[in-house]
């Protein structure tokens, strides 16, 4: 059913803690172990953090050429947002700190927060990101706590959806446009209650018409394959 050297776009469910770069290179050590060949192409088309799960677009053999085309387009996530603490990664990668009272925060306080959100705005990457900065990773100066300027980027969001709240979690669906980091918006609404905030949990459930719903496991991958998931083989 598939011809992965021609090419082929799959949809994997990423899992927690792996980061995207480990789903591809997997996946590539699949397909040669599967296909009996020493090289494949393989790429993902945009790139999830190790704490976020949720769809991971990956093309092969000549569809690598379709990265950019899928990487353009929208993306859906939902999440947790925990508000009255903060974290130097805007996640839970590095230590909650920086504990405020919240007991005066409403909901409609952050529902209408959440709305100034929505539309076109400037968004500065977090410090702990991929973002290249002369030649370096912004993270890599992060880790060494060397001082490093994040420059902002236009980012649109169409749909922001508080869908529960029971605090200090804040349950979202949101739809933005490529390059938002979901972590600076945790962040940002943070500030602008008052109180700190940082994203405690995320998953990406669409990426333009493609669904999480249609996405496979790793392990289901494997099975698709016909590669036994207990082959010592091609594990690591």
């Amino acid at each position: 059913m598939y011809n992965f050297q021609e090419g082929e776009v799959l949809l994997i469910n990423k899992p927690y803690k792996w980061t995207s770069f480990d789903v591809v290179a997997k996946i590539r050590v699949l397909l040669k172990y599967r296909l009996g060949i020493k090289k494949i192409k393989v790429g993902h088309a945009g790139t999830l953090d190790p704490l976020a799960t949720g769809l991971l677009i990956l093309c092969t053999g000549k569809f690598t050429k379709k990265i950019d085309e899928y990487q353009a387009q929208d993306k859906e996530y939902t999440g947790i947002i925990t508000i009255g603490a903060t974290t130097p990664s805007f996640d839970l990668e590095t230590e909650v700190m920086n504990h405020s009272d919240y007991s005066e925060i409403s909901n409609e306080d952050i529902i209408n927060v959440s709305k100034t959100f929505l539309g076109e705005t400037d968004q500065y990457p977090p410090i702990f990101s991929a973002k290249q900065i002369d030649g370096k990773r912004a993270y890599d100066y992060a880790r060494k706590d060397q001082p490093v300027v994040m420059t902002s980027r236009k980012i649109n969001i169409s749909e922001f959806e508080i869908s529960n709240i029971q605090l200090p979690d804040v349950f979202f669906r949101i739809v933005c446009s490529k390059g938002t980091y979901i972590r600076s918006i945790a962040n940002d609404i943070g500030e602008k209650l008052g109180c700190g905030a940082y994203l405690s949990s995320l998953c990406r459930t669409k990426i333009g018409d493609f669904s999480l719903d249609n996405a496979l496991s790793m392990e289901e991958f494997e099975k698709s394959i016909g590669i036994d998931v207990g082959d010592k083989m091609i594990k690591g």
